[in-house]
């Protein structure tokens, strides 16, 4: 867990890709930006993990070195809502995933539960919960005790993935940590955050059905977002003044509620936008 805000970004920013040989030296060159966060990106992968264990292991002690925290984002492939073998190909992935977070000592992998589809929003929900029942049976068989499950809010409406929903699988599911994606929040409610009271809404749900412990204790995405009727459409700059979420107003309630959340940046500008929104907390904090 985070003992003071921390930012970094979702992948490695684009200026870095010429300035590393291998993936453990990234935290390297967030450290010197003054970044303490990396997610890190497996999501494009199957059933198996696709770092080989040495790798995980040096990118956890890098990352400790240099004091940044690590997470992992799980794969795109997974809908726990599908058919069986769809199903049961989502819960191997997941494993894969928080098998290579536990080498590199990465503390949550994030992950999206799924699609409705043809079920009913609490058909679909339940089924969510109980493969991830299933899941977390296997992680403990696995003796995996110290990665948490972060099934994360999800910005269009075909998706589970409701404050509701991710909250009830937080509630139900042992081992899980909750992932608020500011920019899908808003983009799923057609503009949901416009003002402190909009965000405080949220922070104070959380409270009375998580605890106190849990709306400090954040893992959270941030962009600006585009939207449709449908939900998300795509994420901008945060420089983009055409679109919400504002992160202003997240820093000022993160200051009132004493929060100190893992805020990852999912803007096309990773680490600019991510050393941005640190400026700003800063600022707000009087640091």
């Amino acid at each position: 867990m985070a003992d003071h805000t921390r930012f970094g970004p979702a992948g490695v920013p684009e200026r870095f890709k010429k300035l590393i040989d291998k993936i453990s030296d990234v935290p390297k060159l967030l450290y010197a930006e003054g970044l303490d966060a990396f997610e890190y990106p497996a999501v494009r992968w199957g059933q198996k993990p696709q770092i080989r264990k040495e790798s995980a292991e040096l990118l956890g002690l890098r990352a400790q070195e240099n004091d940044v925290i690590l997470s992992v984002h799980g794969s795109y492939y997974l809908n726990l809502c599908g058919k069986k073998e769809i199903v049961e190909a989502s819960k191997r992935r997941i494993i894969a995933c928080v098998q290579a977070a536990q080498w590199m000592n990465a503390y949550v992998m994030v992950f999206h539960p799924g699609f409705y589809g043809k079920l009913e929003k609490g058909t679909a929900l339940k089924k969510c919960i109980k493969e991830l029942e299933d899941v977390v049976d296997s992680i403990e068989t696995l003796g995996i005790k110290d990665v948490f499950l972060g099934p994360e809010t999800m910005g269009k409406q075909s998706q589970i993935g409701s404050l509701e929903e991710i909250i009830t699988i937080c509630e139900t599911v042992k081992q899980t940590h909750l992932v608020i994606d500011w920019g899908h929040l808003h983009a799923r409610g057609k503009g949901t955050f416009r003002s402190e009271n909009d965000v405080c809404s949220i922070l104070n749900t959380v409270e009375q059905r998580l605890g106190t412990k849990a709306v400090r204790n954040m893992h959270c995405h941030f962009s600006k977002i585009e939207f449709t009727e449908k939900g998300e459409r795509r994420h901008h700059i945060l420089g983009n003044n055409n679109y919400g979420p504002d992160f202003k107003i997240l820093s000022e309630l993160i200051a009132e509620y004493k929060m100190h959340p893992v805020i990852i940046c999912e803007t096309p500008l990773l680490d600019y936008d991510a050393i941005e929104m640190r400026d700003i907390l800063k600022s707000t904090l009087n640091w």
